[in-house]
């Protein structure tokens, strides 16, 4: 229950703001976080309020500590000097150690937040993870030992200001009878200190209470210690854990004493929150016991449309926005992220407004960042040196991994302060509310494309790096795998530098600033990447670099360049980005001449077939994977030197994929010999146009359609094409595909039609009583199999007999797999008894028996003196089919 001095203080501070101070006072405090019921509020209320009537909505819906940080806070904003000390006064009346720690919370809490809209929404991603935050939560069950809790999660996702609300909460007196106090150490700020105490390292910003961190230290269990991104600790490796200390008086460097209280050497009783980014966990875990992870994931899908319906106002014009960035998968993880919303949103709204189309911004993140950066300025803006300037403090910023910068930092550089207004009045540079002399970059992405800006623009004729201190590497380091392994901030930094390598992106920005891309820049990005893959093939994760790069150049000329040496190419894509990453430049393989893709199940199958189709039409029209895989389609047909081709995935095939897939096999240049579709669920009439495409190719050999509904029907489909005249088809693989024993007639009486085939594997089909079916072509001499595969097909004991007949009369077949079906100890008998009679062709024979029977045991030792040059494998049976190449050898 609120107190009636707290009441009392706050009406009457309100009542002595006049009109335009009160209005100011609301519009302030509504950029704050608010509570819960205050947020639900209907804002108007708070608007029509007097002074009075504002003390009393805020007492009704906020706590104590939340009204006495609030008050203090919009004051402060407000400079009303007397107001501020008497507020200071009254509300936060407590002892002088105690009063000071409300000051610097709320200091530290204010430094957190954008002013704007963005703050309710990370209200929510606040309230989403800080519930299972333990020494927060009153329902957890106590423990002897104290919490460390971890926070993780990608740049700008709302760590930092989840692990300060934590702090606040930590020290708020409504939720602890007991004083209890919080520290923050950015690890940001602890790389400049030198050796220290432990106590000097939390002092540092509070000199105050200097005096009283003896007896704060000694009741450790009240304390709180965040520890904020720990991935941004520059130290060499195991620094952490070196030279260990427990005396909290003792001179040591800043990483030891960190690593002491990490490994609770130091203070083992105080409540421990680190927030970090992923590549630092590894490290971590080294340091930390029994710690609790919690992922934090920024703006997950249902807040990033809110926020854009939010922003835009208009809803067709704020989903047509959202659409457009979730169709580049890469941009629509960067919006995780508030900042990166933001900027999408700024820029697609002024393009709207401009009625501009805003399809092309979002086909790649350098197209984004570039048309926001230049859509902030007026063209011939005559900015050419701020935007250098801003561009060599990220460059500089990135290399030595720092992303917060001081006057020192600037001076170093040869950064001057009157260079940056420009970028800090449109939120490009952020600048410390508490210590005006430091800066930081809108969000890591940004700065990262700001720092391949540096490399591609031209140099300026006066630029003298005499007296400054550029740690920055050339291209070649920048794109070399050294550098990317030490710093992997680098790596988006190369996808930036191929993204402006672009003739029309270079005339924008030329347009807006005044300045001019380098034109050695893109001949240089070719000698890197062309020492690359010089003497060696490129691995997986470098092929999927290069074409990464070339897709955010939309360079056709660039890429054909770049992939002209490609001969082979074998490539596993899993997400939609890296559909699209390889559509835009396999086109340009002149000379490729085997290509395997396999494609991750659900790739094809995103969000799509929410939209209405003539929205999904016109808004991500070129963008969406069934255009990715048309456009692969398109890119193989007449590829006279590609034999082989695999596309696995679920797919959900379009006619107008499969008529293009069509066109490539009838194409009078097609020598396609291996084909391999796995996962599709074709209609029966798509399969038929397939099927009959097959007729008239000459060409294929192998045909893998494992784990595709085909059906019956689609088995009835090949008997047709199996037996066309001019049909050369050697190997086929239908394992899998939904055939049962009508299935098997099909198959059965294209076998004995004198057709090419050799090799056939009917796996996981529940064929059944279909084998006693397919004996019936094995008995037939114009049946050519050599190699038969029945893996798990719920084969019954009953045809055990008619099977080892055919089997003897058959000249041909070389391999039976009969492996994972239940022929019981009877069916053996039956196939062993037969088979021990003659000798046959058969070479490999793979089925299940049971333990050592002694008259399986005896008929398999004369099935073998019968026939010496047969194998038998009497344990296939394991829980999963083997690789179809591991039959078809």
């Amino acid at each position: 229950m609120t107190s009636p001095q707290l009441e009392w203080t706050l009406q009457t501070l309100l009542e002595q703001l006049n009109e335009d101070e009160l209005k100011s006072f609301k519009s302030l405090l509504r950029a704050l976080p608010l509570e819960d019921v205050l947020q639900k509020t209907p804002w108007s209320e708070v608007e029509e309020a007097d002074g009075k009537k504002l003390a009393e909505i805020l007492i009704n819906t906020s706590s104590e500590n939340w009204i006495r940080n609030a008050t203090v806070t919009v004051l402060e904003e407000m400079n009303l000097t007397e107001l501020c000390k008497m507020a200071k006064s009254e509300m936060l009346g407590e002892k002088e150690g105690r009063r000071n720690s409300v000051e610097k919370q709320s200091l530290v809490w204010k430094n957190t937040f954008w002013q704007g809209d963005i703050d309710s929404f990370h209200d929510d991603v606040i309230r989403r993870n800080q519930r299972f935050i333990p020494f927060l939560n009153p329902t957890t069950p106590r423990k002897l030992t104290p919490y460390t809790v971890v926070l993780h999660g990608l740049a700008g996702v709302g760590k930092t200001t989840l692990a300060k609300k934590c702090m606040r909460d930590w020290t708020d007196c409504n939720l602890s009878p007991t004083a209890r106090y919080a520290f923050y150490l950015s690890c940001k700020e602890l790389s400049r200190m030198g050796p220290c105490s432990f106590a000097e390292l939390i002092s540092k910003d509070w000199p105050e209470l200097q005096d009283d961190i003896p007896s704060l230290l000694a009741q450790a269990q009240r304390i709180l210690f965040v520890v904020d991104g720990l991935d941004e600790l520059k130290v060499p490796p195991g620094a952490l854990i070196q030279d260990i200390c427990g005396d909290w008086e003792q001179q040591k460097p800043v990483p030891v004493l960190l690593g002491s209280l990490l490994k609770r050497k130091m203070l083992p009783k105080a409540a421990l929150l680190v927030t970090t980014r992923p590549r630092a966990l590894r490290d971590l875990q080294l340091l930390v016991q029994q710690p609790i992870y919690i992922r934090v994931e920024g703006f997950l899908e249902e807040d990033r449309r809110a926020y854009f319906l939010r922003r835009f106002g208009d809803e067709d014009q704020a989903m047509r926005a959202f659409e457009l960035m979730r169709s580049n998968a890469a941009l629509f993880q960067l919006g995780s992220a508030p900042a990166v919303c933001w900027i999408v949103c700024t820029t697609l709204k002024l393009q709207m407004e401009k009625g501009e189309g805003p399809a092309p911004t979002c086909l790649t993140r350098t197209g984004l960042f570039l048309r926001f950066l230049c859509s902030q300025f007026p063209q011939g803006a005559q900015l050419r040196g701020k935007l250098r300037a801003l561009s060599l403090l990220a460059a500089q910023g990135l290399w030595a991994q720092m992303s917060v910068f001081h006057g020192e930092d600037l001076e170093r550089a040869g950064v001057q302060e009157s260079d940056l207004p420009p970028f800090l009045d449109r939120d490009i540079l952020r600048q410390d509310r508490a210590s005006k002399g430091c800066y930081s970059f809108i969000h890591l992405s940004f700065q990262q494309f700001l720092t391949a800006l540096f490399y591609a623009l031209e140099e300026e004729e006066e630029e003298d790096r005499d007296g400054h201190a550029w740690d920055i590497g050339d291209v070649q380091k920048l794109l070399s795998e050294e550098e990317r392994l030490k710093n992997p901030d680098l790596i988006q930094v190369g996808h930036f530098l191929f993204g402006l390598a672009n003739e029309k992106r270079a005339k924008e920005l030329e347009a807006t600033f005044g300045c001019q891309m380098s034109p050695e820049i893109k001949q240089e990005l070719l000698r890197c990447k062309a020492n690359l893959h010089a003497n060696k093939p490129l691995s997986m994760t470098e092929l999927k670099e290069v074409l990464c790069c070339l897709y955010e150049s939309q360079e056709e000329e660039l890429a054909k360049v770049m992939v002209a040496p490609f001969k082979e190419i074998s490539i596993n894509l899993t997400n939609t980005s890296e559909m699209m990453h390889c559509s835009f430049s396999l086109k340009h393989c002149q000379d490729l001449e085997k290509v395997s893709l396999q494609v991750a199940k659900g790739v094809f199958l995103e969000n799509y077939v929410d939209f209405e189709p003539d929205i999904e039409f016109e808004r991500i029209k070129n963008v969406t994977p069934d255009t990715a895989y048309q456009d692969f389609c398109l890119a193989f047909i007449g590829k006279k030197t590609l034999t082989h081709l695999t596309l696995e995935g679920h797919v959900e095939w379009e006619r107008t994929m499969l008529l293009l897939l069509c066109d490539l096999l009838r194409n009078h240049k097609c020598n396609l010999q291996y084909l391999r579709l796995g996962g599709h669920c074709a209609t029966s009439e798509q399969w038929a146009d397939f099927f009959y495409v097959l007729k008239a190719n000459q060409s294929l050999k192998h045909l893998h359609l494992s784990a595709s509904e085909l059906l019956d029907e689609g088995a009835k489909l090949l008997y047709k094409t199996m037996t066309h005249p001019k049909h050369f088809l050697q190997m086929l693989s239908l394992q899998q595909c939904s055939i049962t024993k009508r299935g098997c007639r099909y198959l059965s009486e294209a076998l004995q039609e004198a057709c090419s085939l050799t090799n056939l594997d009917l796996s996981l089909n529940q064929i059944a009583r279909g084998l006693w079916i397919l004996c019936q072509a094995l008995e037939n001499p114009n049946c050519n199999l050599k190699h038969l595969r029945l893996w798990s097909c719920s084969l019954m004991p009953f045809y055990c007999q008619h099977l080892g007949s055919a089997l003897i009369s058959n000249q041909k077949l070389e391999t039976l797999d009969l492996g994972q079906n239940h022929l019981w100890k009877s069916g053996i008998i039956k196939l062993f008894r037969v088979l021990r009679q003659r000798t046959g062709s058969l070479k490999t024979l793979r089925l299940k028996t049971y333990g050592t029977n002694s008259e399986i045991t005896k008929l398999l030792e004369e099935v073998k003196e019968k026939n010496p040059k047969l194998t038998i494998d009497c344990n296939a049976s394991g829980a999963t089919a083997p690789a179809c190449c591991d039959f078809f050898c």
